[in-house]
């Protein structure tokens, strides 16, 4: 992840207009002084999320939410620290620096992304105002798209003869170094340079903020080279492995009801969007990966509705796709769709309400594995029925949420009318555990101090604003040298620091103060964190408690060790114990402070 240098960040944070960033995801109205707006953190009839003029934080009076521009991007859209932190020095067109050399070679994020965006207004343009466009147009309204849907979502063409984009964008004062690492231009050994998208329809693939970061393309012509679908190559903005179609269109609603619809074409995908079914993605044909899942677990899915093609390749993506979600202990409904029929095609002849019907009796991941499986064995036979359990519960027992395997194990025994202790039902599972028969056995290393320092860090960065007493408890009871962890030092020092002269602790106000690379990683890791703030008060004297406990015990520790070194005097020895005693009757306890006198810039002593 990298990190950007303090000059770059203060120049972004002078730019920042929070009503602008804001406004694009909340209808505000200005009242006064202030801005005012339905909160998106909680349903309310009644305004009480609010923006002062000149401000550059928002706050709702309803349930708390607190925070800046970075806050809100990484709250709302699930981005991470550096993610928000380019979004918006996109959107307000600053440069940012790294502090590693290494990532300084090539072309910037910002200037592929604007190489992407003008690329993909001339394939939208190719498409409505050309006689080649024409062509395609008539192929995309043969299968019922129409105009609006073409210009809601910059549907394009990339022509036939090569060396026009190439044209359109040197005339952009694009260099043909960022198209290609933009994946706009392919480059042979040989120094040959081509367009890597001609003669497709093109389906512009965004990120959380809707950037264009590449294309998928799609034939529209039988006698067109390659496979129906191509995407752009590997980039610095397009990983394969990760990136989702669709997701930004579809981002808040997976977020907030934590389910999400799965397809395998671009055109599904934006058709059931179109239609209202905006918690839908595309995994860029079958190739939906560990990666891919761990983009919706981290939006918090629990469910997921496969609604892949209904054809043996469909069939077997379903498992694949399937087996991935289950065992991450994400709930995984089968959509079974008419022979012969994507989604793209049931909408428009049956409408949303039939792939509503659908998702409602959608089958579970077992019924499915059961039906798909059946097949391979002779199951009116004991040795069928046997080899059918068998591969079943092996894929089972792969999976690493223990109540998922428990309900999936009697979930198989009901359909195979097979009693539950037969397929393991009650056992203890115990998770894949592989050994290794010579060296040695490598455990991940877990730094303790780490999650408890940057658990107390979590709550004086969300609470610190709305309850300056947060801040002083911790200025009253902690010093820099009770942090062992140096990244979470550093930001302790930089929070304390910067509230102390009486300063609002934004989130690049924090990293610039840092100023480290681990420090500004380490904002990104607490902030998305989730924690209960109605017991945030006792969750964080807990964790103050915890850290003096932690240092009590290593100090008293340390006085024993002296003790039984042998390398003291009696006369020593006889100190230290004293030390020691004193020091194990003298157990930590946090001090509080008086709320109604506390106020920001308190500084105690």
């Amino acid at each position: 992840m990298p990190a950007y240098t303090k000059e770059s960040l203060e120049t972004l944070r002078q730019r920042i207009d929070l009503v602008d960033v804001l406004s694009s995801h909340i209808d505000f109205k200005k009242s006064g002084a202030a801005y005012k707006a339905l909160c998106p953190f909680h349903d309310e009839k009644t305004p009480s999320f609010m923006i002062q003029k000149g401000d550059t934080h928002y706050h709702c009076y309803g349930c708390g939410a607190h925070g800046d521009a970075i806050q809100f991007l990484m709250t709302h859209l699930k981005l991470n620290f550096v993610g928000a932190v380019e979004a918006l020095a996109q959107r307000f067109n600053v440069h940012l620096e790294v502090t590693d050399e290494k990532e300084r070679k090539g072309p910037n994020k910002a200037a592929l992304k604007d190489s992407l965006e003008h690329a993909s207004h001339f394939y939208h343009f190719i498409l409505l105002h050309t006689l080649e466009g024409h062509q395609a147009l008539h192929y995309l309204y043969k299968r019922g798209i129409d105009l609006d849907f073409i210009k809601s979502y910059q549907i394009g063409l990339a022509p036939a003869q090569g060396g026009i984009l190439r044209k359109y964008l040197h005339s952009k004062f694009v260099k043909d170094e960022t198209m290609i690492e933009a994946g706009l231009l392919s480059q042979s050994d040989k120094g040959y340079t081509r367009e890597f998208f001609t003669d497709r329809i093109t389906f512009p693939i965004r990120d959380a903020t809707g950037s264009v970061i590449g294309f998928s393309a799609r034939k529209y012509r039988e006698e067109t080279f390659g496979g129906k679908y191509i995407n752009t190559p590997e980039t610095p903005l397009f990983k394969k492995s990760r990136v989702l179609f669709g997701l930004n269109y579809s981002r808040k609603r997976i977020a907030k009801e934590r389910k999400a619809i799965i397809v395998e074409g671009q055109i599904d995908a934006l058709r059931l969007i179109h239609a209202g079914f905006n918690i839908t993605v595309a995994g860029q044909g079958t190739a939906f990966g560990e990666g891919h899942v761990k983009e919706l677990t981290t939006l918090g899915v629990n469910q997921v509705f496969l609604a892949l093609d209904n054809d043996e390749a469909g069939k077997t993506a379903t498992r694949k796709i399937g087996d991935l979600f289950q065992k991450e202990g994400v709930g995984v409904k089968i959509v079974e769709l008419p022979p012969g029929k994507d989604p793209d095609a049931l909408l428009r002849e049956e409408g949303p309400e039939q792939f509503l019907k659908l998702l409602e009796y959608s089958d579970d991941y077992i019924s499915f594995l059961v039906k798909q499986l059946s097949p391979k064995y002779d199951i009116r036979t004991p040795a069928g029925k046997n080899e059918l359990l068998k591969e079943i519960i092996r894929q089972i027992r792969s999976w690493e949420q223990p109540v998922i395997v428990h309900e999936s194990l009697r979930r198989l025994a009901f359909l195979t009318r097979t009693p539950e202790e037969m397929v393991g039902v009650g056992q203890e599972h115990v998770p894949n555990i592989y050994i290794k028969t010579k060296g040695n056995i490598v455990l991940p290393q877990i730094n303790h101090d780490r999650i408890l320092e940057s658990d107390l860090l979590h709550w004086l960065l969300l609470m610190g604003d709305t309850s300056p007493h947060f801040v002083q408890v911790a200025q009253q009871n902690l010093k820099e040298e009770h942090f062992n962890d140096l990244s979470c030092r550093t930001l302790y020092h930089a929070f304390v620091s910067t509230y102390s002269v009486g300063k609002k602790c934004d989130l690049l106000a924090l990293a610039i103060a840092a100023g480290q690379n681990e420090a500004q990683d380490l904002i990104s890791e607490i902030l998305l964190k989730r924690v209960n703030k109605d017991r945030a008060e006792e969750h964080f004297v807990e964790s103050i408690q915890k850290l003096l406990n932690r240092n009590w015990m290593a100090e008293r520790e340390a006085v024993k060790q002296k003790i039984h070194s042998g390398q003291f005097s009696d006369d020593e020895v006889t100190e230290l114990a004293k030390q020691f005693d004193a020091l194990k009757h003298a157990i930590p306890k946090v001090r509080v402070v008086d709320k109604a006198k506390s106020a920001p810039g308190t500084v105690l002593a």
